[in-house]
């Protein structure tokens, strides 16, 4: 039997939305751990920030297209 599962778009940004959030917070996990080193490269810490804002910018964009416009 050859069953297709089709995700709608929605369904697609939640699963992406996720796994964003989730690579979000293990970048928040090692930029701690980072912090709490005494010989900590700071060029290391400033991209790791770099790439926790970016996505966060991802997460936020994401989260606008999947909440619907509410017209007051």
């Amino acid at each position: 039997m050859n069953m297709q599962h089709s995700m709608t778009h929605d369904d697609i940004a939640r699963t992406r939305l996720e796994a964003l959030r989730c690579e979000h917070r293990d970048l928040d996990e090692a930029i701690a751990a980072l912090q709490g080193q005494q010989l900590t490269s700071s060029l290391a810490l400033q991209r790791l920030k770099k790439q926790k804002l970016s996505l966060k910018d991802r997460i936020a964009r994401l989260e606008d297209e999947l909440t619907p416009d509410i017209i007051a």
